[in-house]
């Protein structure tokens, strides 16, 4: 499930950094309704020095639709490196697991035969012949939740925030857990010992990897669009602008009356050649 982006609020944002900074360490004081001055070293410092220096600033934070440049050391705007650095510092490392008991739905009781017959056919598919063989029982089902952020390096920056479950027994996803989270309540873990079956991350990545590529095909392949319009349009550039130089080249060479002349605006029409396929090179790799 991918979250959408909240909007872009100063007031919060202020709210986020001086908390955020002060849990760091650092000592923050609003300096009116749109600074925030403080002073830092060690891990609060970091955002700025990675050796962690002493630190003295005032930080600015703009409105979306301010004009002008802007300073990614010491302003906030949508998209502003320090926001994400902020919010990698306060997360523990390493990053923990934590274990949460979801308040079971309904009244406790099973649902009808008819029910869960539909509920059958709709996960499994058709099939012939159905029966319950015997009554349902309450159980626990174990799921893993992550949240994920996503990274796509184009020419332009890409950030998406992602909401993932899956069943802990089959690795299946869960997209309806996902998705209903927010309307999920917690309740509290018996004292009666749990089962909690065991977690390997590693084991995980490639069904993680590919839950994200699945939701992330339609981001990546608008993102391809973008990426060739703009190689399209360097190439183009490109091509015109060796093809005129070269087509210059020629005509000098060919009202040329000198040997040492020709040969000299020959030499340039190999290197504009070889300089014309160095720059197209360059940009699709860039690209």
């Amino acid at each position: 499930m991918k979250l959408s982006r909240l909007p872009h609020d100063p007031a919060m944002l202020i709210e986020f950094f001086e908390q955020g900074l002060t849990a760091l360490g650092a000592v923050c004081d609003r300096s009116w309704h749109d600074r925030l001055e403080l002073m830092a070293e060690g891990r609060g410092a970091a955002l700025w020095d990675p050796a962690g220096n002493f630190v003295e600033k005032q930080l600015r934070f703009v409105s979306a639709d301010a004009a002008g440049g802007r300073d990614a050391n010491g302003e906030i705007f949508p998209g502003c490196p320090l926001t994400f650095r902020l919010a990698e510092a306060l997360l523990p490392q390493p990053l923990s697991i934590e274990r949460a008991l979801l308040e079971p739905s309904g009244q406790g009781r099973p649902p009808a035969t008819d029910v869960i017959e539909k509920l059958w056919r709709a996960q499994v598919g058709p099939c012939a012949q159905w029966r319950l063989e015997r009554p349902l029982q309450s159980s626990l089902h174990f799921s893993l939740l992550l949240l994920a952020r996503c990274e796509v390096q184009a020419i332009d920056q890409h950030w998406s925030l992602h909401r993932l479950a899956f069943a802990l027994g089959n690795g299946q996803a869960d997209d309806d857990l996902a998705r209903e989270l927010d309307f999920a309540r917690l309740n509290a873990i018996p004292e009666t010992a749990i089962e909690w079956p065991a977690f390997d991350l590693a084991l995980w990545q490639e069904r993680i990897r590919g839950l994200l590529n699945e939701e992330l095909t339609a981001d990546l392949a608008s993102i391809r669009v973008r990426q060739e319009n703009y190689l399209r349009r360097e190439l183009e550039r490109i091509d015109d602008y060796f093809e005129n130089y070269e087509r210059e080249l020629q005509d000098r060479a060919g009202r040329s009356r000198s040997r040492d002349g020709r040969l000299k605006l020959e030499q340039r029409l190999a290197a504009a050649r070889a300089e014309h396929e160095r720059r197209r090179g360059d940009q699709v790799q860039r690209h």
